[in-house]
């Protein structure tokens, strides 16, 4: 059983902070709910490294919203249902679509400079979109923007103050009620941290796997502190790999944006030939599941680790226009993006499920809310849309801002004592555990799944659960037990969901089964693994 708390905790014995509105976590979904949360209080946003490290920083698509003539809230709205495989909810993806314009203007007022054409926001398209809506900053260097806009504006906003190299061990919760969070400062003392509300902002869990485009920051944190502390873990069994990640030797594992397939890259297979007519009528621009898993077919019809993007069909002029930070990234390994064809690989991207919340971001513990990819609101169903997850974080961040202003104070007193018999510090290095989580995820719980498999991985998941019995003091070993967990409840869920569907995808159940599976997964600490059917439209 995974404890309640991963240290022992004894309140009265600790220091105390009060603020109005504690943020766990940088990124998009971190900036803009503190700035926001600043109008009408004071905010303690805590990062474990610092505000410019987090997914958003490496997001380079771009983020979506209707903006031109031709489009509307409707095709939207159509193109996210579509990828979300029947399981997104109406309800959220309405909002995101009707109010995800709102929220760029809100960015631009916040200084984000989005690259404009003839006086006009420059628009793009992206895989499963039907119409220009991606807006774009540098090219290819979105997500850098928003971060430097918007950090910028919370260091010089007194009323937010900002921790960095502070890590959140627990939610502190109390009568059902989530009170603070238990800190580490960076001398490795610890102090509680008392709010009236705890926004949930920590990003993913691409660390789960040996294979990420996310930071080594993506550690799931916020999806496992929520889940001992009693929150609903929703539909993680659904991870994004990324069909297109560079793959050469001494090379991380850098995105290479589906925004180079907009403009007109194609998939190539190391023979030189062109596949995806073979998979998808869409070709490059399908769905991510479906480019992800051609590709690892043609990797293993041709004994290949990778396939080739090519975009040297389009002038070099634009491609250097478009994707200055792609194309220096490649240069510096050696590869011209105007005349290479560059090798790529999937890897792991994105967690479609987190903790799951209502329409205004909280969870079922009062004054805890989550936003942007450690939620689970429901916007991305079983797989999601290619630049809806910037767009989620601004739109949810509003409305828990809103929600937040109608909750009064917690003044009253606050006891919570907490000690387990713990057996000294953990015996193996903390590095070799997460390696072989890592390869345990990537061999049982990756593109493609099955129950034998699974179930193996499980098992070896579990040999790991005596870490919850140690005495854990280091950032490390805090983050390797919240991987564990994370790891715990994905393969759980993908074991649970006997068909195909998104981005899980069972080779003995490859069908995707609308009458016993359009249903999320559940997980709770006491209560197990339910399920939650989705009404038919």
């Amino acid at each position: 059983m995974i404890p309640r708390y991963l240290v022992d905790v004894s309140l009265d014995e600790l220091p105390v902070i009060t603020t109005d509105v504690i943020v766990i976590g940088a990124g998009i979904a971190g900036l803009f709910t503190a700035i926001r949360a600043s109008e009408t209080g004071s905010v303690l946003m805590i990062t474990k490294k610092s505000l410019l490290d987090s997914n958003t920083r490496y997001a380079q698509g771009g983020i979506a919203a209707v903006i031109s003539e031709d489009d509307s809230p409707a095709y939207h709205r159509q193109d996210t249902l579509i990828a979300g495989a029947g399981l997104c909810s109406d309800e959220a993806v309405n909002i995101l679509v009707h109010e995800g314009t709102k929220g760029v203007k809100d960015l631009v007022k916040m200084g984000t400079q989005f690259d404009q054409e003839n006086g006009e926001f420059a628009l793009t398209k992206e895989g499963a979109h039907s119409q220009r809506r991606i807006l774009h900053a540098n090219g290819d260097a979105t997500g850098y923007e928003i971060v430097r806009a918007l950090s910028e504006k919370a260091m010089e906003n007194p009323a937010i103050e900002v921790w960095d190299d502070h890590f959140v061990i627990d939610l502190i919760t109390d009568d059902g009620e989530c009170v603070g969070a238990l800190v580490q400062k960076p001398d490795g003392s610890r102090l509680f941290v008392r709010g009236k509300a705890t926004v949930l902002c920590s990003g993913g869990a691409g660390q789960l796997y040996r294979y990420t485009t996310n930071p080594e920051v993506a550690t799931g944190d916020g999806i496992a502190m929520a889940y001992r502390a009693g929150a609903y873990i929703q539909d993680v069994e659904f991870f994004q790999f990324h069909p297109t990640s560079l793959c050469y030797p001494g090379a991380p594992r850098f995105l290479i944006s589906e925004a180079v397939r907009g403009e007109g890259a194609v998939l190539r297979n190391i023979r030189g030939e062109r596949f995806m007519e073979r998979y998808h009528h869409q070709l490059e621009l399908a769905p991510r599941d479906v480019v992800a898993r051609a590709i690892v077919s043609e990797m293993e019809e041709t004994k290949s680790t990778f396939v080739y993007i090519d975009v040297t069909h389009e002038s070099a002029d634009m491609v250097k226009h478009r994707f200055p930070n792609i194309y220096e990234y490649c240069l510096s390994y050696g590869l011209d993006l105007t005349t290479d064809w560059i090798p790529v690989a999937p890897a792991a991207h994105y967690m479609m499920g987190g903790v799951k919340t209502d329409l205004n971001g909280e969870t079922n513990i009062k004054r805890l809310f989550a936003c942007g990819e450690v939620s689970s609101t429901g916007v991305h169903g079983a797989n999601r849309l290619a630049s809806n997850s910037l767009s989620e974080a601004i739109v949810f961040g509003r409305r828990i801002i809103k929600r937040i202003q109608e909750l009064d104070g917690h003044y009253g007193s606050i006891h919570v004592e907490y000690k387990q018999e713990r057996s000294g510090v953990p015996m193996q290095a903390v590095v070799e555990k997460r390696l072989k989580l890592q390869k345990i995820m990537v061999r049982y719980a990756g593109l493609r799944r099955d129950a034998k498999g699974l179930a193996k991985g499980l098992e070896e998941l579990k040999r790991q659960l005596p870490i919850y019995q140690s005495e854990l003091t280091k950032r490390e070993e805090y983050e390797f037990a919240n991987l564990l967990t994370c790891a715990m409840l994905t393969t759980e869920a993908a074991l649970q969901r006997e068909e195909s569907r998104g981005a899980h995808y069972r080779e003995d159940f490859p069908e995707r089964d609308d009458l016993l599976w359009r249903k999320h997964t559940v997980l709770h600490r006491e209560y197990g693994l339910t399920e939650e059917r989705i009404e038919h439209d």
